[in-house]
């Protein structure tokens, strides 16, 4: 059976794959000839080799290579559709230059729009089939085997259980109740019931999630359960401490929980950095120029410095010098009523305000993006004496490196009060990933041409 989560699964995926890789070359093989047909190519000699024998190796080989690396073969871990699709794109984009880079160091011949044909059908089957198949999961026919969860413990941490396994019910897990000391709703037994509530329920995974105060009482719950055919799930009552996530890590050769595992993995940090250094590099033909223009309009506005650099806390708390174009008067003190920013605020001056309103006065934090201060996208870099009045949840927005735009500001820049933009900055920080950061640019060009929320 083709469970999702299946081993079965994942080798019924790695053939299909490669066997679509392969279809897709052979694809392109026949499409060439059309194409020369139609003027886009020169024409074939008789007896030409379009495709060595070797190619139709090799290419699935790598192709099934770099899904590998980007888990697309781990059901858990692409449970979301978008994340599906975005590991996907990168490994689609990362097999393709891989491909590229056998054909120059060995077949050079290989016509250069067969292999452009060739990369587009494999991406394009590779997509096809898997959303066909979640299509498919939707139907009563081809739905996830049923799993039966009993969650032990009613408190805070059973309910987030519950709503979390809500969350997912395409997973086929089925809450069927709570093993509990008290008398909360939808609590079936007391903990020393344990074996009889799953023998009569027929449970399938237990999720062990007491607060800290009853651990002693887990032992003895695992010794009653430990002949039961069934899964057992302990979740520790430190999650809330951890700043970020919280991961089981290897330390001197002991398993140990990491509470302040890194938000980003480190081939994360590496695309992310690179796609920063790269998109900067790219755009500083047109925006040194620019700079240079809005830096002269400061100055011939009032005399001032044209940049002003301000304290700002960073990725893990570091604090750095966040540089931008002054847009208030050089003599500017604190509003009145202590805020941050307001809307018509007397103290812009008309150059600055047209910076603010087209958000180019936040240009030379491209200097911050190259330092490695800052990221292109990313929760605002915050003041430190706000930062001073935050709650320990809200700090866990320091775990990615801060941006210069983010999920907050194409959701409402600064229409949002401080403070209520925390919440998008934390869905960012859980849901990262470059093609979010690519959603998340591409948004901002549309809110700063919009304007809506910038002064």
């Amino acid at each position: 059976m083709l469970r999702r989560f299946s081993v079965n699964f994942a080798l019924f995926s790695m053939a299909l794959d490669a066997l679509l890789v392969a279809v897709a070359l052979f694809a392109a093989e026949q499409l060439r000839p059309a194409l020369s047909g139609l003027g886009f190519a020169q024409p074939l000699a008789e007896g030409d080799v379009l495709v060595p024998d070797l190619l139709y190796l090799a290419f699935p080989l790598i192709w099934l290579g770099v899904l590998l690396l980007f888990d697309l073969y781990d059901g858990r871990r692409n449970l979301r559709l978008f994340t599906e699709l975005s590991s996907l794109t990168l490994a689609g984009l990362l097999a393709g230059v891989a491909s590229a880079g056998l054909l120059y160091l060995s077949f050079r011949d290989v016509s250069r729009l067969l292999f452009v044909a060739f990369v587009l059908l494999a991406f394009a089957s590779l997509l096809l089939w898997r959303l066909v198949w979640r299509a498919l999961q939707r139907w009563r026919g081809f739905r996830v085997a049923e799993r039966r969860v009993l969650v032990v413990g009613a408190g805070e941490l059973g309910q987030r259980v519950r709503a979390q396994l809500a969350q997912h019910a395409g997973l086929g897990l089925h809450f069927i109740g709570y093993l509990a000391d008290s008398q909360a709703e939808e609590v079936l037994d007391r903990l020393q019931q344990a074996r009889q509530v799953v023998d009569s329920q027929q449970v399938d995974d237990v999720v062990i999630a007491l607060p800290s105060a009853e651990y002693e009482q887990i032992g003895g719950l695992l010794a009653e359960l430990h002949d039961q055919p069934l899964r057992t799930w302990v979740i520790p009552d430190y999650f809330s401490l951890a700043l970020h996530r919280a991961q089981v890590e290897d330390f001197a050769g002991l398993p140990m929980l990491d509470l302040r595992a890194p938000a980003l993995s480190d081939s994360q940090r590496l695309f992310k950095r690179a796609f920063d250094v790269v998109l900067v590099l790219l755009s500083a033909p047109l925006t040194l120029p620019l700079m240079a223009l809005c830096a002269l309009a400061v100055r011939l506005q009032d005399g001032g410095p044209a940049l002003l650099q301000q304290t700002r806390v960073g990725e893990n708390g570091r604090l750095f010098r966040m540089v931008k174009f002054r847009s208030m008067r050089v003599d500017a003190g604190k509003l009145p009523n202590g805020a941050h920013k307001q809307a018509n605020d007397p103290r812009v001056t008309p150059v600055g305000r047209w910076l603010r309103r087209t958000s180019l006065d936040e240009l030379p934090q491209l200097l911050n993006v190259f330092k490695g201060e800052m990221s292109l996208v990313g929760p605002r870099p915050e003041l430190p004496e706000l930062v001073e009045n935050y709650q320990p949840w809200q700090r866990k927005r320091f775990a990615v490196p801060q941006g210069m735009t983010g999920w907050w500001q194409v959701n409402g820049r600064s229409d949002k009060p401080m403070h209520l933009h925390t919440e998008e900055d934390l869905y960012y920080v859980q849901n990262y990933s470059v093609a979010l950061d690519v959603l998340i640019l591409l948004r901002t060009f549309w809110a700063v041409l919009g304007g809506r929320g910038a002064f």
